[in-house]
């Protein structure tokens, strides 16, 4: 539930800083790619530990919605859309969601292999 909770509030505060006033926005030393790829690689990475046995499903949606995400910036005052925005979105997006299966996979190999190191139980 936490998990969910966060992807959520993460997926807010994005839009926000996306669509939101620009003197609002945080900046950091990443520069505006770096920014967005850290931004959207963990969105993609905690809606990709949220639901996991919806994760291809859940990056679809993303990839669309961070279009939308894009798109919507024509309308909001300072801010404007641009395709190499989308493709650094939805490409970390996916990495991130690629991480989290990556991880799922990691740990379920690791609890097979201290199960099989423990024996049975008596």
């Amino acid at each position: 539930m936490f998990i969910r909770t966060f992807a959520w509030l993460l997926a807010a505060a994005v839009t926000f800083a996306t669509l939101g006033p620009h003197g609002l926005r945080p900046h950091s030393d990443l520069g505006q790619d770096g920014e967005h790829a850290l931004a959207f690689v963990m969105v993609g990475l905690a809606f990709g530990l949220a639901y996991p046995r919806r994760r291809l499903l859940s990056a679809a949606a993303a990839v669309v919605l961070i279009g939308v995400l894009e798109l919507m910036q024509f309308w909001a005052p300072g801010r404007h859309a641009r395709l190499v925005d989308f493709l650094v979105d939805a490409g970390t997006a996916c990495l991130g969601f690629a991480l989290a299966a990556a991880a799922d996979w990691l740990l379920s190999r690791f609890r097979t292999s201290s199960a099989t190191i423990e024996g049975p139980a008596e």
